[in-house]
């Protein structure tokens, strides 16, 4: 049976709730939602109920039909309040009367306008923002304005992390594993300490790419393409084909598989009374670099994935995203910066990468240790790649 939004709500007008008779008034509406969406109060946005009085008695005449819920729906793309909030309209039921519910989520880019003006909500009445309220709310927006990997994936919840990986491998990586159990904190608080989800419980870019069941579902480009051709070239027939949509935990199992399932090792004479076997490329040089691939990638404004190409006399791996902060083409082997800091940290306390800045070392080494070329790496404005040449 569907809640009564009394029950879960109250009838008292408040920071995060309130009533409007009829949605006739549309500039009221607009600076309603836009009072919600700017959030001031920092409870995560709130509920607009239209077909109640201000005293909190639901009216039995309201036009809850669907073009009039089309109708508030078009309001936010109308222009009029900008930045856009995300917000849902629905029929609901409230003291047994139905009404129309519109619940507007805080905005990530506050302050929110409309027609111009900014609105707030301290308290039960809507009012325009003083420069104080502004200061804040600026403030506020270039906190959220962090690195991607920590943004909330909206649209999204819990049911599409993989919370038994959280408990049985994230967790138990974490140095600080001890520490968050002695506390007692809930799973909830556990995943936004982590910066795996935001505090309303929404996952973030992070969650989904450590945890999520399939990351590229809402990130286009977090997969991986594994290709291998028979022959030196890209017209060579393909052996091999295979798209790898998994969270880094199980992105990490699965690659080693498909790595070791395409590596041939020979015996060869080391000069003296032994023979050593020796692989065509070294296994750590090319988890090393695929890792990594995964942890410096673009994943915001390219939807391209990773890509392993692996010919008979070379593999390449390339993925999107160029040089980050600090690092260049000229230094990008000896300086390190984080185009996904949260990642970064996720992965090496995973033990997927180790200590940041010697990736490009531990790959030249291994490869020379196992008798192979020195890689080629090309590194652009929009790209890296690694070339490894097949041992001699």
């Amino acid at each position: 049976m569907p809640t009564d939004l009394f029950d879960l709500l109250g009838d008292r007008e408040s920071a995060v709730l309130e009533f409007k008779e009829s949605q006739r008034d549309k500039d009221k509406i607009g600076q309603a939602i836009c009072a919600l969406a700017n959030d001031l109060s920092g409870q995560g946005g709130g509920d607009l109920l239209i077909g109640v009085k201000d005293s909190g008695l639901p009216l039995a005449t309201v036009d809850a039909s669907d073009r009039a819920l089309l109708q508030l729906n078009d309001l936010r793309d109308s222009g009029l309040i900008l930045d856009r909030p995300s917000i849902s309209v629905d029929r609901a039921s409230f003291k047994g009367q139905t009404v129309i519910r519109v619940r507007v989520r805080a905005s990530a880019t506050p302050p929110v306008r409309h027609k111009g003006i900014v609105w707030v909500r301290p308290g039960p009445t809507t009012r325009r923002a003083t420069r104080e309220d502004e200061r804040v709310l600026a403030e506020r927006r270039r906190s959220l304005d962090g690195p991607f990997d920590g943004r909330p994936v909206i649209g999204t919840c819990l049911d599409d992390l993989d919370l038994v990986a959280f408990r049985s491998t994230y967790l138990p990586s974490m140095v600080d594993y001890e520490v968050i159990e002695e506390n007692g904190r809930p799973e909830s608080l556990q995943l936004a300490t982590l910066r795996m989800t935001d505090l309303n419980e929404c996952p973030t870019v992070l969650g989904h790419l450590v945890l999520g069941f399939d990351p590229s579902k809402y990130i286009p480009g977090a997969y991986v393409q594994f290709i291998r051709y028979d022959g030196e070239d890209l017209d060579a027939a393909i052996a091999d084909d295979q798209e790898l949509h998994n969270n880094v935990i199980d992105l990490a199992r699965q690659l080693e598989a498909v790595l070791k399932g395409h590596l041939h090792t020979r015996i060869v004479d080391d000069g003296g009374f032994t023979e050593t076997l020796r692989p065509d490329y070294p296994l750590m040089a090319l988890r090393e670099a695929c890792m990594n691939s995964v942890m410096h990638r673009n994943y915001e404004t390219s939807n391209a994935p990773t890509r392993i190409a692996w010919f008979s006399n070379r593999i390449e791996i390339t993925n999107p995203g160029g040089p980050f902060g600090q690092v260049r083409a000229d230094n990008f082997d000896r300086v390190s910066d984080f185009r996904n800091p949260s990642l970064a940290a996720a992965m090496k306390s995973l033990g997927y990468v180790n200590r940041f800045g010697r990736g490009i070392g531990r790959i030249r080494r291994a490869l020379e240790d196992n008798g192979n070329p020195p890689p080629e790496f090309i590194v652009d404005n929009e790209s890296w790649s690694v070339t490894m040449w097949r041992s001699r």
